[in-house]
């Protein structure tokens, strides 16, 4: 376990420059010993970077930092809203564009790329699996635009 570690961080090491902090091992559930690889991350990381897993083994990540004022939640409200909703991500983008191009060095960056850089690597994934939680009662109600 400890090797497929070692490789990982060899492998996704030079993303440390963009912020990337590997954490090491966890163990999440005793019962199954299943294991994940922690990492965290600042909020403006591009996320099609880093796999979801690797060798087997889930990548389990945590963003470190100030969120933008799109994701902001009061603190009263924590049950009420769900900050990974997926119009925030596009707020930000639509706000935000330009700093982002510039963040991920890329002059060219469309919007759908930047939409699924920051929103954990597929944007159209994370909506659809947005809208399935909202539909199992597991994150509260959100508006789509």
């Amino acid at each position: 376990m400890l090797e497929i570690l070692k490789q990982f961080e060899s492998k996704y090491g030079t993303l440390k420059k963009k912020g990337l902090r590997i954490e090491g091992l966890s163990m999440i559930d005793p019962k199954r010993k299943k294991h994940v690889i922690m990492v965290s991350k600042p909020f403006m990381f591009d996320n099609r970077q880093l796999p979801k897993s690797y060798e087997g083994i889930e990548i389990k990540a945590k963003i470190e930092g100030v969120l933008p004022k799109e994701f902001a939640i009061n603190k009263e409200a924590v049950k009420k809203d769900y900050v990974w909703a997926p119009n925030k991500f596009e707020k930000y983008v639509d706000r935000c564009s330009e700093d982002i191009r510039k963040q991920f060095n890329n002059p060219n960056m469309t919007r759908q790329e930047m939409l699924d850089a920051l929103a954990f690597g597929s944007f159209e994934d994370h909506k659809k699996k947005s809208l399935q939680l909202l539909k199992e009662g597991k994150i509260p109600p959100f508006k789509m635009n």
